[in-house]
């Protein structure tokens, strides 16, 4: 007796043990149980600056959107987790006079980062927003799609292009206008086109969380300030990478000068690339500007030399001492500075998508290069719980398979 009661005492600690280590599993993943909580130290971890107009106070009788949650492990390495400058080991100074509250610089074809400050700090996007809006409208809708202008599309606080009621465009016009000039007009006649405003934000949304920029929330298609508007200089460089992998995009940051469509029965009229760095940096490929009052100044931009394509990004930033678009050649010739010297990088920027966005852009998404910033477990989730399942049957037939021998055994 003494025997079966051991051995069923063994088998009840087994199968408690087994359960144990099942629900910990399933409750608590293994990315996140390994996750390196980021300092909670940084001003804006959590919530951009306060702003300094009404433009992100909500409709009456609507609450203003909780912040996004802090992800417990930054996107993009330990390093990113960090405020204040994050520099390879041993690395000169950045350059000086340079203002804003946060930027990175990074490698296009490789996304490691070179060099950075304060990169999950939460920020403002102002204009930069629009590329997210872009990437969409180059997803769901033809190029040679015409849309015909509302007065709504026509009637937005500008920057405008020139957008008329009852004109008509063509989708690619309208995504050169958008990147080109920084049209909020046309910003509003995309967003119409892919269903309203408020489902246009709805897509930018799940393509932005499809990525993996967890630090951001567009509130608005053109990037005027909405309430719980937010990014990062990290998720900012997360989707400038991203959209720079489009070629139609690419080709749309790159193009210096169009002709747009006028209003019915005018002529077309010349839309100019508004980026000041095409005509004073060596092999610039293109970006993007943005300003308001809250978000304050903001830049993207990529330029090549030797073969290398590197892209900067800063957020809240000022037009003095020196001009924001100065502040981002200065950071690009000390990226280049950098990489010729063979500095290791302090983090990746890397689109992690975990979900289709929907609406058939799953497929052309993923085949645009996307990839996984988390090394999958070979074993794979599915399989640790299959095995401990596995386990706990095992266990369990042979505890049954031993009382029904006991019952058998003769007194």
């Amino acid at each position: 007796m003494r025997s079966t009661t051991r051995i069923r005492t063994v088998l009840v600690v087994l199968v408690t043990a087994a359960l144990t280590a099942l629900t910990t599993f399933v409750a608590t993943p293994p990315s996140e149980a390994l996750a390196k909580q980021p300092s909670t130290a940084c001003p804006n971890r959590t919530l951009p600056p306060s702003p300094v107009d009404t433009s992100e106070k909500p409709p009456p009788g609507e609450a203003s959107p909780a912040p996004l949650p802090v992800p417990e492990s930054p996107a993009g390495g330990p390093r990113m987790a960090e405020c204040g400058l994050v520099l390879p080991p041993g690395s000169p100074e950045p350059p000086q006079d340079i203002t804003a509250a946060a930027w990175l610089v990074q490698d296009l074809a490789t996304g490691e980062v070179l060099a950075a400050k304060d990169p999950h700090g939460r920020h403002r996007p102002a204009s930069l927003i629009k590329t997210l809006l872009a990437v969409v409208a180059l997803e769901e809708l033809r190029p040679d799609h015409v849309v015909v202008a509302t007065e709504a599309d026509a009637d937005q606080e500008c920057t405008c292009v020139g957008i008329v009621a009852g004109g008509e465009y063509r989708v690619d016009e309208l995504v050169d206008a958008l990147l080109m000039r920084s049209g909020n007009d046309v910003a509003h006649t995309l967003a119409t086109a892919l269903g309203g405003v408020d489902a246009a934000v709805e897509k930018m949304n799940r393509l932005a969380e499809w990525l993996g920029a967890a630090d951001t929330r567009a509130a608005t298609p053109s990037g005027l300030d909405g309430p719980g508007m937010m990014t990062s200089a990290y998720d900012m460089s997360l989707v400038f990478r991203h959209a720079m992998q489009q070629s139609d995009y690419a080709e749309a940051v790159g193009t210096k000068e169009i002709r747009f469509p006028g209003g019915p029965g005018e002529p077309d009229f010349p839309v100019y690339n508004d980026n000041p760095l095409w005509a004073t940096y060596e092999g610039f490929l293109g970006g993007k500007t943005g300003f308001t009052d809250d978000s304050r100044h903001t830049y993207a931009g990529a330029a090549e030399r030797d073969g290398r394509r590197l892209a900067v990004v800063l957020l809240r930033a000022e037009q003095q001492p020196v001009r924001v678009a100065e502040q981002a050649a200065r950071l690009l010739d000390y990226g280049f500075t950098l990489a010729a010297s063979g500095s290791e990088s302090v983090g990746t920027v890397t689109s992690s998508p975990l979900d289709s966005p929907g609406d058939g852009t799953g497929e052309e998404l993923a085949s645009a290069g996307v990839a996984s910033t988390t090394p999958e477990d070979p074993f794979g989730t599915t399989g640790w719980i299959v095995t401990l399942a596995v386990t706990l049957a095992v266990i369990a037939g042979l505890l049954m398979g031993h009382r029904k021998g006991l019952l058998r055994r003769p007194d």
